[in-house]
């Protein structure tokens, strides 16, 4: 009898555990696409201009603040990422720990890229500031500080590939939960391939990328879904088995 109870107490106590997991996820996971579509949508909406260099240099020092807000969001952005997905990670170790682990290695491998990517914007100001190459001509420094500027952009197309393939394991898991609607893990697998074929178009077909991406819209509310189905929903009451296959 006391067996019993003690076994109760303690499924009780997992399921708890696991529903606070899932929301601290929810909430981590929301905040991580806030700040991406600050980064991404957002900020390159009001400095960069497409093409034209000099008009692009300008917004830059013009709206040197928001630049820097940039910045200092980005490199949250990838703070927040590793406690999302160590939180994840909790959340779906017992349904299958490979996968998770699978999960965590790939979005892991993001962190330290962007943090690089942040020393190019940073460097890109700089430069036209005047407080570094204060020796070359303007339009030279407008070049050259364009180029890092290049340089980020494409870090962004090799970061969509990691975007993509981290959804991948995500996406099984949550399919295999059982605590979690499996429409989710569809939805997430097809956000998986849309960023990793966008990402490949960037890079082999750029005159395809634009369309590319209007198709995959659809596609890339999948993770906000997610994080919304966590933060609102939560998980059902329901404990996976340890799947060590």
């Amino acid at each position: 009898m006391e067996f019993c109870k003690g076994f109760s107490n303690n499924m009780e106590n997992n399921m708890n555990s696991l529903k606070k997991t899932a929301r601290l996820a929810g909430i981590l996971y929301c905040v991580w696409v806030i700040t991406g579509l600050y980064g991404l949508m957002y900020l390159p909406s009001k400095i960069m201009v497409r093409g034209d260099v000099v008009a692009t240099a300008n917004n830059i020092i013009a709206h040197e603040f928001l630049f820097r807000t940039g910045i200092i969001n980005d490199l949250l952005s990838s703070i927040i990422g590793v406690f999302l997905i160590l939180a994840l990670y909790r959340l779906f170790k017992l349904v299958n720990e490979r996968q998770a682990t699978l999960m965590v290695a790939l979005l892991m491998v993001t962190v330290p890229v962007s943090f690089i990517m942040e020393a190019f914007n940073i460097s890109s100001l700089l430069i036209l500031k005047g407080e570094i190459l204060k020796t070359f001509e303007l339009s030279h420094r407008q070049d050259v500080a364009m180029l890092f500027l290049k340089i980020n952009d494409y870090g962004v197309l090799t970061l969509e590939m990691f975007w993509g393939l981290w959804l991948i394991p995500l996406a099984i898991l949550v399919y295999r939960s059982h605590f979690l609607p499996r429409f989710l893990g569809i939805w997430l697998a097809i956000n998986g391939f849309a960023y990793v074929v966008l990402s490949f178009t960037s890079i082999l077909f750029p005159q395809y990328k634009d369309m590319v991406y209007n198709i995959s819209i659809p596609a890339f509310f999948g993770e906000l879904a997610f994080a919304l189905w966590l933060l609102i929903k939560g998980v059902k009451s329901n404990i996976p088995a340890i799947d060590k296959q």
